[in-house]
C-alpha cells in the first residue's frame, strides 16, 4: 500500500472491523450497544487484543518499511523520542554516517517529504488508529470493571497520542488556540474521515479532545481498579499514569491548579517512588521493574527490534552497550548544562566529566570509555582521555559492560517528573512551589540544593533537562514555553551550532506530503510554513 493511502485507508479500517467483529451478529442482525458490551464480556479476548495491539505500537522493528524502505531509525514511538532529542541543545552527537539522528540534530527532518517526517505522523496515528479500534467495539457506558479498563487504556493512550502532535505541530496553547492543528480523527468520526477527509481541527479542539480523553480514562480506570481491576505491569496505563498525562496537559495549558492537583494525584495514586540518591548513583535507567517508573515501554529478548541488534533505542542512546553509539561517537550533555550542575549533585556522574572520565562507574568502564571512545589529538594534548561529557546515565542490559543483548526497557513517564509539574505548577499559582522544588531536589539529587534562581520556573525547567536527559521529553518543554534552541557554547561540532529563535517556523514538524495528497480536506496550503534549513553560526568558547 503507498504510504499516502495509510492514513485515511487505515482510518476507514476501525468502521469496518468493529462492523465484523461487533456491530453485526453472524445472522446478519445488527447488535445493540448492550448487547456489544455482552459480546465484549463474553469474549474478553477481542478487546484484550486490541489493547495489546495498541501498546505493541510502542515497540515495532520498522514499521514503516513498505512506505519508506529499511531504516535504522524505524523502531517505533522510541523513534520519536530520539527525534526530538537530536532536535533540542542538550543532546549532543556527531553529524557522521554511523548517527541515524544526523536529519534532526541539523533540522534536515522538517522537509515534509522527509523519512522523519513520515516516521512521525504514522507512529501516532498507527496508535490512535488501534485506540479507535478498541473504543469503537466497546460500551463507553459499561459497568463491567474489565470494560472499564480496557476503555482507559485507549481513552489514555490516545489523549497521549493528540497531546503530543498539538506540540509537534503547532507552538505554545496560550495565543494559538484558534491555529491549525492536526486532523482529528476518533471512533466516532474515522469512517466520515476516510471517505471525504479530514481537515486540521484547531489546537482547542485537539486538547479539548485530549481533556475529554484523559478525564474519562480517569473515571473509568479508577472505578476499574476500585472493583479489582489491575493493569498486568508497566507497559499498561493505570489511575497514576493517567493523571500523569492530565497533568502534562494542564501544563501545557497553563492550567497551573489544575496541573498541581493531577500530579498530586499522580504521586498519591502510584506505586511508583522517586529513585534515592544511592540509586542513581551508577547507570540506571534499563528496566520497568526500577522504584521511579510509571509507564514504559517493555523490550523483551526475543523482540524484533532486539534480535536486529542495533535497530533499537538503546542503541543510538546508550555508551555501556553494544550499538551504534559506539561507531557514531555516542551522546554527550551540553556543557553548558553539565556545568550548570553542581558537583554535590550525584546527576553529574550521570554524564563524564572534562577530562573523560565519569565519577559514577568503575574503573574497568571508565577504561571502556577510554578505549571506545578515544579523544582527538587537541584533546588528548589537553590531558583529556576520552571524549568528554558522555552519556553515562543509561545501563546497558542486565548491568553487563558491552552486553549486545540490547533488551533494555524504555521509561515513557517517571515519577520525578510529576515532583517537577507540581513545583512549577505550585510556583505559577503563586503557591511556593520553589519549596517543592528544594525539598525534592535535596532529598533524592543534592542534600546541599538551594534554589537561588530568580526565575523559579526557568530554573524547574533546567532541573528537567538534567533529570529527563536524553528520555525524549525535553522538547515538549521547549514547545510549551516558547524557548529557541541555542547550541553556541554546547559543545556541537561547527555545523551544528544553531541559534533557533523561539517561534521560528522550524521549530514546528510539516505534515507529510503523503498526508496532504491522500486527504481530501488538505491542500499545500494548510500546511505549515516551508522554512530553508537553519544556517549554523558562529561558536562561542565555554571553556572554563
Amino acid at each position: 500500500m503507498k504510504l499516502k493511502y495509510f492514513l485515511f485507508a487505515a482510518l476507514a479500517m476501525p468502521a469496518f472491523t468493529a462492523c465484523e467483529d461487533l456491530d453485526t451478529a453472524p445472522e446478519g442482525a445488527v447488535l445493540t450497544e448492550e448487547q456489544k458490551s455482552d459480546v465484549g464480556i463474553a469474549k474478553p479476548e477481542r478487546a484484550e487484543a486490541g489493547v495489546r495491539g495498541i501498546f505493541s505500537q510502542f515497540n515495532v522493528y520498522m514499521p514503516n518499511y513498505d512506505a519508506i524502505g529499511s531504516r535504522h531509525n524505524d523502531f517505533g514511538y522510541s523513534s520519536i523520542m530520539f527525534f526530538t532529542d537530536s532536535n533540542t541543545e542538550d543532546v549532543i552527537s556527531g553529524d557522521n554516517g554511523y548517527n541515524w539522528g544526523g536529519n534532526s540534530l541539523t533540522y534536515d527532518d522538517r522537509p515534509y517529504t522527509s523519512r522523519e517526517s513520515q516516521i512521525v505522523w504514522n507512529d501516532y496515528y498507527k496508535i490512535i488508529f488501534s485506540t479507535n479500534t478498541v473504543l469503537g467495539s466497546l460500551n463507553a457506558d459499561s459497568s463491567d470493571p474489565l470494560t472499564q479498563y480496557y476503555l482507559g487504556q485507549a481513552l489514555a493512550a490516545r489523549g497521549f497520542c493528540y497531546l503530543e502532535l498539538a506540540q509537534l505541530y503547532q507552538f505554545n496553547y496560550r495565543g494559538h488556540e484558534k491555529s491549525a492543528c492536526v486532523p482529528l480523527i476518533t471512533d466516532k468520526n474515522s469512517s466520515a474521515a476516510a471517505t471525504e477527509g479530514a481537515p486540521r481541527a484547531t489546537v482547542e479542539d485537539v486538547y479539548a479532545q485530549v481533556n475529554a480523553d484523559l478525564t474519562k480514562a480517569i473515571e473509568v480506570l479508577t472505578k476499574a481498579q476500585a472493583a479489582g481491576q489491575k493493569r498486568a505491569d508497566r507497559r499498561y496505563i493505570d489511575v497514576a499514569v493517567a493523571y500523569g498525562l492530565r497533568a502534562r496537559m494542564n501544563l501545557a495549558m497553563q492550567n497551573w491548579s489544575a496541573a498541581a492537583e493531577d500530579a498530586q494525584a499522580a504521586i498519591k495514586y502510584s506505586d511508583a517512588r522517586p529513585a534515592s540518591i544511592k540509586e542513581v548513583s551508577a547507570p540506571t535507567f534499563c528496566s520497568a521493574s526500577e522504584p521511579n517508573w510509571m509507564w514504559a515501554i517493555y523490550i523483551a529478548e526475543t523482540d524484533d527490534v532486539v534480535q536486529s541488534g542495533i535497530v533499537n533505542w538503546i542503541s543510538h542512546n546508550g555508551t555501556f552497550n553494544y550499538g551504534y553509539g559506539q561507531y557514531s561517537g555516542g551522546h554527550q550533555i551540553s556543557k553548558k548544562l553539565y556545568n550548570s550542575i553542581a558537583d554535590t549533585d550525584i546527576r553529574k556522574g550521570w554524564w563524564s566529566n572534562d577530562k573523560g572520565i565519569c565519577a559514577n562507574v568503575s574503573d574497568e568502564w571508565n577504561k571502556y570509555l577510554t578505549e571506545t571512545f578515544k579523544p582527538t589529538d587537541v584533546q588528548k594534548a589537553a590531558g583529556i582521555v576520552a571524549t568528554p561529557y558522555m552519556n553515562c546515565k543509561f545501563a546497558p542490559y542486565q548491568n553487563l559492560l558491552n552486553n549486545d543483548v540490547n533488551a533494555n526497557d524504555i521509561p515513557l513517564m517517571r515519577i520525578e517528573e510529576m515532583y517537577l509539574i507540581l513545583a512549577e505548577a505550585q510556583q505559577m499559582d503563586g503557591k511556593n512551589g520553589k519549596a517543592t522544588l528544594e525539598e525534592f531536589v535535596k532529598t533524592y539529587r543534592d542534600p546541599s540544593y538551594s534554589c537561588t534562581a530568580s526565575n523559579v520556573q526557568d530554573e524547574i525547567y533546567r532541573q528537567k533537562r538534567i533529570e529527563l536527559w536524553g528520555e525524549g521529553r525535553i522538547w515538549f518543554d521547549v514547545m510549551r514555553l516558547n524557548k529557541g534552541v541555542d547550541r553556541r557554547g554546547a559543545g556541537y561540532e561547527p555545523n551544528c551550532v544553531l541559534n533557533i529563535p523561539a517561534g521560528d517556523p522550524i521549530l514546528l514538524w510539516r505534515l507529510p506530503q503523503t498526508e496532504i495528497n491522500g486527504n481530501s480536506a488538505l491542500t499545500d496550503a494548510d500546511n505549515n510554513t516551508a522554512t530553508p534549513v537553519p544556517t549554523a553560526v558562529e561558536d562561542v568558547d565555554m571553556s572554563l
